[in-house]
């Protein structure tokens, strides 16, 4: 049984960082690729960031390009994303999600997964 489960979001003033972290069971780094989305109130979910150790891929969005970084251990297989310099429009719940089989063009599509945790809230507020 796969489970993901994100931890890390709170409340940051801009310019500020929060690292967060996605546990994950059932499922191996190594032969899933894990991704990034985030809803804001009132829009649809969007890629943030993904990792495929099987493709040898670190898509990242445009938009958080430079701020936000994304890696993975491997050996606690928790997905990370650290985000700094944030700035108000990256308020949204962050979502963590996995599948088995993405191919590298396929990796930014919410579509190619199929295990998605609950999510957690970052807000952005001075």
């Amino acid at each position: 049984q796969v489970q993901l489960a994100e931890s890390g979001g709170g409340l940051v003033q801009p310019g500020g960082s929060l690292r967060l972290a996605c546990a994950a069971s059932g499922i191996s780094f190594t032969r899933y690729a894990v991704a990034w989305f985030r809803q804001a109130p009132g829009k649809e979910r969007e890629f943030v960031a993904a990792i495929s150790r099987r493709t040898g891929s670190t898509p990242i969005a445009d938009s958080v390009k430079g701020r936000f970084t994304v890696s993975s251990d491997n050996a606690k297989n928790t997905l990370i994303l650290q985000m700094n310099n944030l700035k108000p429009e990256d308020t949204a719940v962050y979502y963590c999600a996995a599948s088995g089989g993405v191919i590298r063009s396929q990796l930014r599509y919410q579509s190619a997964y199929n295990y998605w945790g609950q999510g957690t809230q970052v807000s952005v507020s001075s």
